[in-house]
């Protein structure tokens, strides 16, 4: 099934800045690319997914940071490293200048920086972990396997810098065009536990995975999450987020969602003592 954009309109007042979710990955391709689920608040307690995009480039994720806003994204990478390792290496403690310094290393090097400090540490205490990753269930941000969260990391956050999106709480740009860390595994989790719904391998894509999906679709539709938001979509879109067996269109409605919510709180939601040089999860 090959879907490119599937849109529906809602009514929204020309104030209302458009809503993005966007499921990242580090090389995007045409077998794996970048998806962006858009939407629209649609009442205080609703959220109606509009469209949905797939982005198998770089250049084409660029470009989409580059659309006009007003627009909010959560995006599926963290924002930052756990302020535990940067210590550890002597990096720079501001997060700009931190961001500056990750983005001229190769990978091979993030890899055998990262694997190296993990080599010097006990078992069940490899990894360095932000504050936000606990509440959140998220991999540490250090990781570079499994998922390669490290590689998202040096690939998502130079573009939004690079595109002139603002980072609330990290980094001032063009007010427009907004920016933060969502994780949709933790809305998954809140609603299947440890049930898979997806994999990338099509092979896995089986009838248990394509129920769970369903089941995460119908919590979210009654607003059964932390959230306490409703999903609407159109059947076509409907049918896509079930049909899709990587859960890449859903993972990123799931982002869609998150931004909704903290675009509603008080600084996004976050908690008055974030590390600024680790940033925060939506919604952890």
């Amino acid at each position: 099934m090959k879907h490119t954009t599937t849109t529906s309109r809602v009514s929204a007042t020309a104030t209302d800045p458009q809503l993005r979710g966007i499921d990242f990955s580090s090389r995007p391709s045409q077998r794996k690319p970048i998806v962006v689920a858009l939407g629209r608040q649609h009442s205080t307690d609703t959220v109606q997914l509009t469209s949905l995009r797939r982005l198998p480039t770089t250049e084409s994720f660029l470009d989409c940071l580059l659309e006009p806003g007003p627009w909010v994204a959560g995006c599926d990478f963290p924002f930052g490293l756990p302020r535990e390792l940067v210590l550890q290496l002597g990096w720079p403690l501001r997060w700009r200048e931190l961001i500056d310094h990750y983005a001229t290393l190769e990978r091979s090097a993030i890899r055998a920086t990262f694997a190296a400090f993990c080599a010097a540490r006990p078992v069940g205490g490899k990894f360095a972990h932000r504050a936000c990753d606990g509440p959140a269930g998220a991999s540490p941000s250090m990781k570079w396997v499994n998922p390669p969260v490290a590689y998202m990391l040096h690939a998502g956050v130079p573009a939004l810098l690079a595109a002139g999106c603002d980072l609330p709480g990290l980094h001032p740009g063009d007010r427009q065009r907004q920016a933060l860390e969502a994780y949709p595994g933790l809305l998954a989790r809140e609603v299947l536990g440890r049930q898979s719904y997806k994999s990338d391998d099509p092979k896995r894509q089986d009838a248990a995975r394509a129920a769970a999906r369903r089941q995460l679709l119908e919590a979210l539709e009654v607003g059964r999450t932390r959230l306490g938001l409703r999903l609407t979509a159109p059947p076509a879109l409907r049918e896509e987020l079930l049909e899709d067996g990587s859960g890449d269109c859903l993972d990123a409605t799931l982002c869609l969602l998150q931004v909704a919510w903290g675009l509603r709180q008080p600084r996004w939601g976050w908690p008055a003592d974030v590390d600024v040089l680790e940033g925060w999860i939506l919604s952890a």
